[in-house]
């Protein structure tokens, strides 16, 4: 029996467009997440997957200019990005900075406080933040690093997971997290996204590797080229992109040949 929550989408995209300093990047978007999804977007360099990622935690930057962004019914257009990550919505950087001075653990702390609205006992939070860690084969002394400072770039993607993890997110957009790593950093990431897919969250896996795809099975995969989504299907898109490469999109879909809309599933 369906639960009521769920016959709402749990993050739809609707027509979005989104302009960086005049330049139109994102042009019409259209992608619906439901509960308990993992959809993979992928994409060549240049084709706008960053530009969305950021639209959609409202980076000031990144001026949408028509369209919606809905999660759970509430459109977050013009919501401030801590107002969308206390509502459940959580973004793993491309690049994450550094916060020297800021002590791990007395940042997920907080992150978690702001989350949940509430103080966590300290006691409460250090057994949620070892289990949490353990999940993830991270090291215990990773909790007391200032963040991101002096961390390889594999270290910086699992600080990405590890709050993920930690803060539990309904709706999580991965930015290429995946990007650079190693075997085990591909995993430690791959780790932390299963353990936060459930029925009640959804992601949207940005990438531009089959790889990742190997230990994170999505539901469904998209394909944004030219600023617009020209495919879509299930796990054999990926594996097709593959073998082929985007050769294959960028010949299918050159710009002379793509309106807005067309090719959109």
């Amino acid at each position: 029996m369906t639960n009521d929550t769920n016959k709402q989408p749990l993050f739809a995209i609707e027509g979005l467009y989104v302009s960086v300093e005049g330049n139109e990047i994102v042009k019409g978007v259209d992608l619906t997440v439901n509960h308990g999804e993992v959809h993979a977007l992928m994409g060549p360099n240049g084709s706008g997957k960053s530009t969305l990622a950021n639209a959609i935690m409202g980076h000031p930057r990144y001026e949408v200019t028509a369209g919606k962004v809905l999660f759970q019914g509430q459109d977050l257009v013009g919501m401030t990005p801590d107002k969308r990550a206390r509502e459940g919505l959580f973004l793993a950087f491309q690049y994450p900075a550094a916060i020297p001075g800021v002590v791990m653990g007395n940042f997920l702390r907080a992150a978690l406080k702001a989350r949940r609205g509430e103080d966590v006992p300290v006691r409460e939070f250090r057994k949620l933040l070892d289990e949490t860690m353990d999940l993830l084969k991270m090291d215990a002394t990773f909790a007391r690093r200032y963040v991101n400072e002096g961390f390889s770039g594999g270290e910086k993607k699992r600080a990405e997971v590890l709050q993920m993890a930690m803060l539990r997110p309904e709706m999580a957009v991965l930015d290429e997290t995946d990007s650079g790593l190693d075997i085990d950093a591909l995993k430690t990431v791959a780790e932390g996204i299963n353990a936060i897919r459930g029925p009640g969250s959804g992601v949207l896996l940005i990438t531009h590797y089959q790889r990742v795809l190997n230990y994170v099975k999505p539901d469904v995969v998209h394909v944004l080229y030219q600023g617009r989504i020209v495919k879509s299907g299930g796990p054999e898109l990926s594996e097709q992109l593959e073998k082929q490469g985007y050769e294959w999109i960028t010949g299918e879909f050159a710009p002379q040949g793509v309106a807005a809309g067309e090719g959109v599933a």
